[in-house]
């Protein structure tokens, strides 16, 4: 039996014959060892097993067995083509590229990314943000700023046991944003999250309830409220809420 081998080179490599040599010590065998029979260190008795389980194994029906195999079937099959080319998109394999320090530039070349705006723009001219999430980094210079929690909340985080590192969240609604709709809020709180101005924060904006959620650790959550309503002008008291706890403060 033959079978045809295709070797792709870079325009720069015209030895054919190290080329061949290279094809050819590709194509050699792996050597293969002989692996000794396998002897179990545990006594091989299948009859006299010491654990059992505790319950039998369930039982499904072949209609369910069916259902799984139909939610478990990919929805597109990838099937090859003979004509196949695994460089038809590299660059470094087409004949009009350079090689060298040329191709490494050519590599690197690459569109700049814009995290904040995302889009065309529309009629009026402004970028619409599109983002759904928003994550700050974390700073050392906030350290100082950081004030010790409110005795009410200490004594909230007692009564529930909770850490003050566990996570907690704002809900910021249109009905607190004095003249502002939702969508300006969370521009702003974009800009603050990304000026490191809100420890520990990640947000979400959730349009299908109007409202925006800010994520913090309690460590922080008083300095992440008052900087909420000094910057994005909030109105009326917010609810601090832990999951599975529900309300355990209000600022």
């Amino acid at each position: 039996s033959s079978m045809e081998v295709v070797l792709h080179y870079r325009p720069h490599q015209t030895d054919l014959i190290e080329l061949q040599k290279f094809a050819e010590a590709a194509m050699k065998e792996f050597r293969i060892r002989q692996l000794p029979r396998f002897a179990p260190w545990f006594p091989n008795d299948l009859n006299r097993l010491p654990l059992k389980p505790k319950k039998q194994a369930p039982v499904i029906s072949c209609e369910e067995v069916e259902e799984l195999k139909q939610l478990s079937a990919p929805s597109e099959y990838v099937t090859g083509s003979p004509d196949y080319d695994c460089t038809k998109n590299l660059l470094e394999f087409h004949s009009s590229m350079k090689h060298g320090p040329a191709l490494v530039q050519a590599q690197a070349v690459h569109r700049p990314i814009n995290l904040d705006y995302q889009g065309e723009l529309p009629p009026n001219g402004k970028q619409k943000l599109k983002r759904s999430w928003s994550v700050s980094l974390p700073s050392a210079k906030l350290k100082e700023k950081i004030q010790p929690l409110s005795q009410e909340l200490q004594n909230n985080l007692e009564r529930l046991k909770l850490h003050a590192f566990c996570r907690a969240k704002w809900t910021i609604e249109e009905s607190i944003c004095k003249n502002q709709n939702l969508e300006d809020i969370w521009i702003k709180l974009n800009r603050l999250i990304k000026q490191n101005e809100l420890p520990s924060c990640n947000a979400t904006i959730q349009r299908s309830v109007g409202q925006i959620w800010i994520f913090c650790d309690i460590l922080y959550c008083e300095y992440v409220r008052n900087i909420l309503r000094e910057k994005l002008c909030l109105t009326d008291k917010m609810n601090l809420l832990v999951h599975k706890y529900g309300i355990i403060f209000s600022l």
